[in-house]
């Protein structure tokens, strides 16, 4: 998908590869398509949080090089510098903003409200990436909370699966009376641990405010 020159890609779950002014930015990659082996071709890495699903060892391996510059919530700092000593890692808390190169990365409040999975306190991160007049949000694993409200992103990536996250219904109410996107909204978290693409199907279908689109993993 091609959104004004910034190309991006569903590698499957919560993750993505973006392309933009020559960077390839990956964000929370997990269970990589074989075509991704040794690619080693990571500018920026986006991690949100330090579950098994988000900070995989084994598939941020196959991206990252040794001038990656690795992004995340604090709670993955130690283990990230346990991995990968020689890269820059940066910490990004709430509401905190990072110039990377012709960028702004910003971290933003990702937590659950009523289940125990990602709790506030802990400070799980989204992410808002501001790029060539373009604002892209991805929400990171959480509940509606009242910090999405007027994000208005060009493009969102939400979850949709329920279980650990928002259901497909809560994702849509979010998208429309709170975030607000202004071109597209991208349903994630499903087909891998939990939620189906029913799910995704159902937030598209309930999404008024802007475009929808059903990603295929590639």
């Amino acid at each position: 998908m091609n959104i004004e020159g910034i190309e991006i890609r569903w590698n499957g779950h919560d993750g993505f590869k973006i392309q933009v002014n020559g960077n390839k930015i990956y964000v929370d990659p997990y269970k990589l398509i074989p075509s991704y082996a040794h690619k080693s071709d990571a500018d920026i890495l986006l991690i949100s949080h330090n579950h098994f699903d988000h900070l995989s060892i084994e598939d941020i391996n196959n991206v990252i090089n040794e001038n990656t510059k690795i992004i995340c919530s604090h709670e993955c700092v130690e283990v990230l510098k346990n991995n990968y000593a020689d890269n820059e890692i940066i910490p990004l808390r709430h509401k905190e903003a990072k110039a990377v190169g012709n960028m702004e990365i910003r971290g933003i409040e990702a937590y659950n409200t009523n289940k125990k999975f990602h709790p506030k306190k802990d400070e799980k991160i989204g992410f808002i990436i501001n790029v060539n007049d373009l604002k892209i949000y991805h929400t990171g694993d959480t509940d509606i909370i009242p910090e999405m409200e007027n994000v208005n992103p060009d493009i969102l990536f939400v979850p949709v699966s329920g279980t650990y996250v928002m259901t497909a219904k809560e994702a849509a109410k979010a998208t429309n009376e709170l975030i607000k996107p202004k071109k597209i909204a991208v349903p994630m978290h499903y087909g891998s641990i939990v939620g189906t693409v029913k799910d995704a199907e159902d937030f598209c279908k309930d999404v008024s405010i802007c475009k929808t689109a059903i990603m295929e993993i590639e």
